[in-house]
């Protein structure tokens, strides 16, 4: 079936970059659609089987793939919507280009998800830099120039760095008299794995996948992507993006979870983690730009991820609880972004305010994104994180546990302040002859996803929770 997927991403995408008919644009992206959940079906169907001796559809990629098919239909709707009502300057060619960039980068990290072999997630990781960079400068202007070269630059640097650490570890492989570098290999010759060659690999892959993941210290070539790229294109990659650095990091933990490296490697987590937190907390105590705001809320996210990985015990099935809960979130409120720069034409929260008077469904949106962006009561993200919270205590990490806390407590105040001056306080100049009237059914996806992330963090069906134990146990 992924023979199938694949050509048929290949040829739609190749068809939207030529094609400039736009009944048959939008008639391709219907097909797509269908294909994606019937691939994501598939699979789902057929877990633990390889496919094309590279490719393994196990629990955790199933996850990861069936939380992008939940997001990538609205988001290719809002994409839609953006393209033909909202955005005025498009052209033929430019849409074209939008839309085959997202079916391209929708693929390449599904792909990602079910790899079984490093060589091909690096490969694949670079189709992502590929795609993500022609959404960044949908634009054209010199903000998006900058961007998108801020974002090659960077993930050309952290791409080298993937392909030398793939070369260490081709090295480490040497003692253990194979060369089958496919993660089932690397998971069964593990202990015999020259330790010091492992090493410099783990360092140099996980430091390479960082940019794609969000964290310290690669963690900026994701920030000023989201902020450039049209809010569907941000949305996809505040989520399905860094969930494909997240899989990346975590296959490889779990090699090193097999070694008496362990503990080593969750050193080198735990730091790049707070780094991160720390960094989050820091911006978005300061930052007045909307959708960069949105961005550095998924680095403080990434870093609580990782610290649950590395503090192990019940910390890694929260780990990917929230990675599956973030990427219904997040998402949301990056859609819902849109409709805030139709009323007020500006990303900065100096230009906005009373939201509420302006977009009330729009609003509610927002207001419940927060509540479960902070992983406040009832988000589904207060599960998860107390969890991982759970887990440091019971590592007996107290002073992470404490560090931590006091961060989110400051980050919540940024976030929060920031969020009540949007909805509450009236904008200091606004000519409100001018503010489109917004359809509530716009909000309707966002209210579905942060739905979706409640129920399955308070009444998750079984089938969800096994596979979240069955991803668990790559870890030893």
């Amino acid at each position: 079936m992924i023979g199938i997927f694949l050509t048929g991403a290949f040829v739609i995408s190749g068809w939207l970059l030529l094609n400039r008919n736009i009944f048959i644009n939008y008639t391709l992206l219907v097909i797509y659609m269908a294909l994606l959940v019937v691939f994501g079906v598939f699979e789902f169907n057929h877990l633990n089987i390889n496919e094309f001796e590279f490719l393994r559809p196990d629990a955790l990629g199933v996850l990861l793939l069936s939380a992008l098919c939940i997001v990538a239909i609205p988001v290719i709707i809002h994409g839609y919507r953006y393209i033909e009502i909202h955005n005025i300057d498009e052209t033929p060619k430019s849409r074209g280009l939008f839309f085959g960039s997202m079916v391209m980068l929708i693929s390449a990290c599904s792909v990602v998800y079910l790899s079984g072999h490093i060589a091909v997630t690096w490969i694949f990781i670079e189709i992502t830099t590929l795609s993500a960079s022609a959404l960044i400068y949908h634009h054209r202007n010199l903000r998006a120039l900058e961007g998108v070269w801020k974002y090659v630059f960077i993930c050309a640097i952290s791409i080298t760095f993937v392909y030398i650490g793939i070369l260490f570890l081709s090295l480490s492989l040497k003692d253990a008299g194979t060369d089958d570098m496919s993660f089932e290999s690397l998971y069964a010759n593990a202990s015999r794995l020259n330790p010091f060659w492992l090493k410099l690999a783990f360092l140099f892959i996980f430091t390479g996948f960082t940019a794609k993941l969000g964290l310290v210290p690669m963690y900026t070539a994701g920030i000023d992507a989201k902020d450039k790229a049209p809010a569907p294109a941000g949305a996809l990659l505040a989520s399905v993006l860094m969930n494909a650095g997240f899989v990346s990091i975590y296959r490889l933990y779990a090699v090193m979870s097999r070694t008496p490296l362990q503990h080593w490697a969750n050193t080198v987590m735990i730091v790049a983690a707070l780094l991160s937190i720390f960094v989050a907390t820091v911006y978005m105590t300061r930052i007045k730009n909307i959708k960069r705001m949105f961005a550095y809320s998924g680095i403080e996210h990434m870093g609580l991820v990782i610290l649950g990985l590395a503090a192990g015990g019940i910390g890694v099935y929260a780990a990917i609880l929230h990675i599956i809960l973030h990427t219904l979130i997040k998402p949301s409120l990056f859609l819902q972004y849109n409709q805030i720069y139709w009323v007020y034409q500006s990303k900065s929260i100096y230009d906005v305010g009373d939201y509420f008077k302006y977009n009330k469904v729009g609003a509610i949106v927002i207001f419940l994104g927060f509540i479960s962006a902070t992983a406040m009561p009832p988000s589904g993200l207060f599960i998860s994180e107390f969890l991982i919270f759970q887990s440091l205590f019971e590592a007996h990490n107290i002073l992470i546990l404490l560090v931590v806390l006091v961060l989110l407590t400051m980050i919540i105040w940024g976030f929060g302040s920031n969020i009540f001056k949007l909805l509450f306080i009236p904008p200091l100049s606004i000519e409100e002859s001018k503010v489109p009237r917004i359809s509530p059914w716009e909000s309707l996806s966002q209210f579905v996803l942060l739905g979706l992330a409640v129920y399955l963090a308070y009444n998750p069906p079984m089938l969800f929770v096994t596979l979240l134990q069955d991803a668990v146990k790559l870890i030893s």
